[in-house]
C-alpha cells in the first residue's frame, strides 16, 4: 500500500490518536525495508541543466534540501560544503558548489518565499552555506525541529523516514569525499535519496496535520 504522493505505509506501530509513532527501536529499525531514490538525477553542469533547474523551482511549491560536505577526520579539521540537493516532485538537482556558475540559482531558490525548502538540520546548512556564497533564506522548514515540537526525540533524518515513511535509509556514503571533482554513481544516489526523502517527510507530515500551510 502507498500513500499519496508516494509515500509508503509504515510496518511501525502506529499511536492511532496521533497517526505516528513517538519512537523506532534500532531492532524496528533494522527491520524495515531499504529504499533509495529511484527517480532522475541531474548534476546540474550545463547552461541548459541551469535553465531547466532554475524553471523547475519556479514553479515548485515544496522543494526537499541538504547539503553535504567533505568529512574531516582530524581534530580541528573542517571543510566547506561542497554539495547541495534539491529535490522537486520531477527531479533531484545536484549542485557542486565548486561551480560558481550554480550559486546565483541557489541563492534563489533559498531565498523564495513561495517554496518551502523542507529539510533536516537546516540552521547549521545554512550557516555553512553563507560561509560559500551569501543569500537571505525565506520560507525554509526544519522537519526536525517540528518533529520535536510533536514530542519526537529522535529528530535525525533517518530516524524520521523510518518512523514516519515506514522504510530505511542507507548511510553508505555518507563519509565519502564530497569535494570530488566526479561523483561516483553511489554518492549520486545517496545525495539525492537525502534531499528526496525530505520532501517526502514534509508531505507525510503535513498529510498528518503536523505542518499548517
Amino acid at each position: 500500500m502507498r500513500y499519496p504522493d508516494g509515500l509508503m505505509s509504515s510496518t511501525i506501530p502506529v499511536d492511532s490518536q496521533n497517526g505516528y509513532t513517538r519512537g523506532i527501536s534500532r531492532e524496528e529499525m533494522a527491520n524495515l525495508p531499504i529504499r533509495r531514490y529511484e527517480g532522475e538525477v541531474c548534476l546540474v553542469t550545463t547552461p541548459q541543466d541551469r535553465a531547466r533547474a532554475l524553471a523547475d523551482f519556479r514553479h515548485e511549491s515544496i522543494v526537499g534540501f541538504d547539503t553535504e560536505t567533505r568529512p574531516s577526520f582530524r581534530k580541528g579539521e573542517s571543510h566547506p560544503t561542497c554539495l547541495v540537493q534539491a529535490a522537486t516532485a520531477r527531479t533531484v538537482y545536484l549542485f557542486q558548489l565548486r561551480r560558481l556558475d550554480v550559486l546565483p540559482i541557489l541563492a534563489e531558490l533559498l531565498g523564495q518565499p513561495r517554496t518551502v525548502k523542507a529539510g533536516v538540520g537546516l540552521a547549521h546548512d545554512l550557516r555553512s552555506l553563507k560561509l560559500v556564497f551569501p543569500f537571505m533564506e525565506k520560507n525554509v522548514l526544519d522537519l526536525g525541529v517540528v518533529a520535536r515540537r510533536c514530542g519526537l526525540d529522535q529528530t535525525g533524518l533517518r530516524n524520521l523516514a523510518g518512523i514516519f515513511l515506514g522504510f530505511r535509509v542507507p548511510k553508505g556514503s555518507r563519509t565519502s569525499n564530497w569535494a570530488a571533482a566526479q561523483l561516483s554513481a553511489q554518492q549520486t544516489t545517496y545525495a539525492a535519496t537525502d534531499a528526496w526523502v525530505c520532501r517526502e517527510l514534509f508531505l507525510r507530515f503535513r498529510s498528518l496535520g503536523l505542518i499548517a500551510l
